[in-house]
């Protein structure tokens, strides 16, 4: 597919072209493309043709909250190299997606709430031409896709998704992903709503729930956390018990990760 069409914004009138074999993926999986390339009306020193993934953050201020995007992965794909008046070129790239990337998609489908892409810069004459952030789908993991099916499950109604500025034990990423829902089934007597985060890796994931306890009589309600670990070669019938003993375990009392 025609990912983007970038023209460089000096008035040089380069063309670039990035096509993506396919832009649904999983962390861990290699994104595969091609960027093509074409000079303007003069001769010109390309710097460099670079490959940028983008995500668009909250941040909490004080009692203020605004969006900001962070580029968590920028890989050089061409460059440097002199670009003739109207040749053509091309460059083919393959680019690991981190194993931490956030869930955009399911199923193809878009993630309510999270803004996630791909942008192409073009490095010339000492100035950067970056272009709009374009759509990455990024699906999620067979052990993360089980979990989130068992919520669906349990009865907890998917609420919205996005991602929140901070550094979480054990994540190497600027941000970390919240996957918010409604509580729902046997879980609506305990919590208001539950926020579910994963920290993936080659082997494993970290799972982080946390959950707003609803308060009884002559308490408030109050968050309540649980964190554990999924290998992905466990049983699926592993992770579905490691999700309920979290929530029980919730349930029960105050915990913190």
């Amino acid at each position: 597919m025609v990912f983007r069409k970038l023209m460089a914004a000096f008035g040089a009138g380069v063309e670039v072209d990035t096509v993506l074999q396919n832009s649904n993926v999983r962390p861990g999986e290699i994104l595969r493309g091609e960027v093509h390339f074409k000079g303007g009306s003069a001769d010109h020193k390309v710097d460099g043709i670079f490959i940028d993934f983008t995500a668009v953050v909250e941040v909490e201020s004080g009692d203020n909250e605004y969006q900001t995007t962070y580029s968590f992965l920028r890989q050089q794909v061409a460059g440097p190299f002199q670009l003739a008046s109207g040749m053509a070129q091309s460059a083919r790239f393959e680019i690991p997606v981190p194993w931490e990337t956030p869930i955009s998609a399911i199923a193809g489908h878009p993630l309510r709430g999270m803004r996630l892409g791909v942008a192409t810069e073009l490095a010339l004459a000492g100035a950067l031409d970056k272009g709009d952030l374009d759509p990455l789908f990024v699906n999620p993991l067979p052990a993360q896709e089980y979990l989130l099916r068992a919520l669906d499950d349990m009865g907890f109604g998917f609420k919205k998704a996005d991602l929140e500025r901070g550094t979480l034990r054990g994540s190497r990423m600027p941000f970390f992903q919240e996957i918010e829902y409604y509580a729902g089934g046997q879980w609506r007597r305990h919590f208001n709503e539950l926020e579910l985060t994963f920290i993936a890796g080659p082997q494993s994931m970290d799972v982080i729930l946390e959950a707003d306890k609803r308060g009884g009589f002559l308490n408030s309600s109050h968050d309540t956390y649980n964190r554990f670990t999924v290998r992905y070669d466990d049983n699926p019938g592993t992770a579905h018990q490691a999700l309920e003993r979290g929530l029980e375990a919730m349930a029960r009392h105050r915990g913190w990760f």
